[in-house]
């Protein structure tokens, strides 16, 4: 069986992250998207196994401890996590899973997991990367400053990744990342070959 592809799409805070991979999901059913762990407590319809599995300060830490999981950062005061054994169990049954995480959880893995494909979701301008983390309403004016901050930084990460996509409307951001998926799949490093030929030529 071939492995899955472990697609890392990353960016800075704000840029629409989770937006794009939730209408992604939709166009390409097979598509899992893993669940991460983070201390950070549940927004307003955010329910425990989908979005995230919520969990203290102090369990987290045990679990680092542990090595329980495949990379973990802190973000904005909270923790966030995914876990290795969850992570390996689908690509080795064949399941093709997106990682939607930070800039520093996407280094770790690129470093863990040389294989795995990443994109660097990109705003289609700073002033676009502002509007959308200002009009969150969820934080208040000094979370907001530091989150723009953080931001500006982040963007800097972008010649890091394998492919770079702008996030200028949440359904053509989705189809690009789409089509990389079918290109990925094409790769004869990763397994592909022509129909019905299972020898050496």
């Amino acid at each position: 069986m071939v492995e899955g592809i472990l697609l890392i799409i990353s960016g800075p805070s704000g840029v629409g992250k989770g937006t794009v991979c939730r209408y992604l999901l939709e166009i390409r059913k097979a598509l899992k998207l893993s669940v991460s762990t983070t201390t950070r407590p549940p927004r307003p319809g955010e329910k425990e196994g989908k979005e995230y599995f919520f969990t203290t300060t102090s369990r987290f830490k045990k679990m680092i401890r542990e090595g329980s999981f495949l990379e973990w950062a802190v973000v904005h005061d909270h923790y966030y996590g995914t876990r290795s054994d969850a992570v390996r169990e689908m690509l080795t049954s064949g399941q093709d899973l997106i990682l939607e995480i930070d800039i520093q959880g996407a280094e770790q893995v690129r470093e863990r997991v040389p294989e795995a494909v990443s994109i660097f979701l990109a705003p289609p301008s700073t002033k676009a990367l502002e509007e959308r983390i200002t009009r969150r309403g969820t934080e208040d004016p000094d979370r907001i400053n530091r989150r723009l901050e953080t931001a500006r930084r982040e963007m800097e990460a972008y010649s890091l990744y394998d492919y770079l996509v702008v996030n200028d409307t949440v359904e053509r951001a989705a189809a690009m990342i789409d089509s990389i998926i079918d290109a990925e799949k094409c790769r004869v490093g990763r397994g592909a070959r022509p129909p019905g030929w299972g020898g050496d030529i």
